[in-house]
């Protein structure tokens, strides 16, 4: 039966607003995620209870523990997450309520402060809730017809960088205290609850066996199959996501986030009007505007290569080692354009090989496919936070580079 124009028209409707709404998902699940890491330098000062300037054990100013900590809580536990959601039940309703209570819970636990182990449980919190989010809404976006909402859910979850890193620098260096900061961000997961139960044109999901070649016929929102992979369908397909897509991809976060983690606070200029932990906050603002950058362009520029992409980001690791001990950048604005940089090609990484995932992987893999990757990421941040710890305390243990 033809499609009548007033049904057209309905569909472009719910297109549209559907691509919007994933933009603000995107950022709203990945928001938490980012200000928990902004705040790592002032969440680890509860823990030395002493500014950073008065710590006489390293010749450096150096926090007694280096912020790859907040990284490894802010990650780890999504990895369990990540692993285990491509092999259950999509059940999404479920999964974003959980995301949401969760995301609630981790700003008020790390806002309150009231003992060490209540500040990890909530970055452990906003870790759940970011991880289940991501794999469930990547897994739940191959049952829209509208393509671009893979494109504008990318450029949101860079938009969180933005939004995250900014907002925290700026209310902070405005006078207002952390606690009252991420207070005030509880209203991120109650805006994404409006727009995800109540705002956004859902799918029909059923059991029906025609319904991915009903997907790709049609321009309308027909019933998807929720899960078309068996178990060992899933297992049979994971050498080849780990060779195409996973490494490539996974080798560019770990080399980002150890220098986001690892040398983002060793990387301090005296001379500059900004103190240490300023500059820290504003090295996660460049970098999240490349992230953001380079995650909104998948309608602009396609990059098939991202093993390329990973030997640049190596590159910029070597680049800020060698600044670290030997301080050859007199310039803060030129170490500013190289953490800009370290951010586009993070960000190209991310909306590139979802793009290529989503056009090359069998329509019954997708699903599956989209989730399993994000699990390279979760496992690679965590190695860099790993290896940005013991890094960051041996390097604190060397001269200052920066008179």
């Amino acid at each position: 039966m033809p499609i009548q124009p007033e049904e057209r028209s309905s569909f472009r409707s719910r297109k549209y607003r559907n691509v919007i709404i994933f933009w603000f998902l995107g950022l709203a699940n990945n928001y938490g995620y980012v200000v928990m890491l902004s705040a790592a330098h002032d969440i680890l000062a509860d823990f030395n209870h002493e500014d950073v300037s008065s710590n006489k054990t390293y010749v450096r100013e150096c926090n007694t523990m280096s912020t790859g900590i907040i990284l490894l809580a802010d990650i780890m536990p999504s990895i369990l997450v990540k692993i285990a959601s491509p092999f259950m039940p999509l059940c999404i309703y479920l999964r974003m309520a959980v995301t949401i209570g969760l995301a609630i819970v981790g700003f008020v636990l790390v806002a309150i402060r009231l003992k060490k182990w209540v500040i990890i449980l909530g970055v452990v919190c906003t870790s759940l809730s970011s991880g289940l989010g991501e794999s469930s809404l990547l897994s739940y976006i191959v049952f829209f017809k509208t393509k671009n909402v893979i494109s504008t859910w990318s450029s949101g979850t860079g938009g969180a960088g933005i939004v995250g890193s900014v907002s925290y620098a700026a209310l902070t260096t405005l006078g207002l205290e952390p606690v009252k900061t991420l207070l005030a961000m509880l209203i991120i997961p109650v805006i994404e609850a409006i727009l995800f139960f109540i705002c956004l044109d859902h799918p029909k999901i059923n059991n029906n066996d025609n319904a991915l070649e009903s997907l790709q016929k049609s321009d309308t929102n027909v019933p998807v199959e929720a899960d078309i992979l068996g178990f060992r369908d899933k297992l049979r397909l994971i050498p080849r996501l780990l060779v195409t897509y996973m490494a490539p991809f996974g080798l560019v976060y770990l080399f980002e986030y150890f220098i986001n983690q690892g040398l983002f606070e060793l990387l301090y200029f005296p001379q500059s009007k900004l103190s240490h932990s300023e500059q820290y906050r504003w090295y996660s603002v460049l970098y999240q505007i490349g992230v953001f950058a380079s995650r909104s362009s998948m309608n602009l520029i396609n990059i098939n290569n991202i093993w390329f992409i990973a030997l640049l980001q190596f590159l910029n690791v070597v680049f800020c080692l060698f600044e670290v001990f030997y301080g050859f950048v007199t310039y803060l604005p030129l170490l500013m354009l190289v953490i800009f940089w370290e951010g586009i090609l993070g960000g190209a990484s991310y909306v590139n090989t979802y793009r290529r995932i989503n056009n090359e992987v069998a329509p019954e893999a997708r699903q599956f496919s989209m989730a399993m990757n994000t699990f390279a990421d979760a496992v690679m941040i965590t190695c860099a936070g790993l290896i940005a710890y013991p890094v960051h305390n041996v390097i604190c243990t060397f001269p200052s580079p920066y008179k």
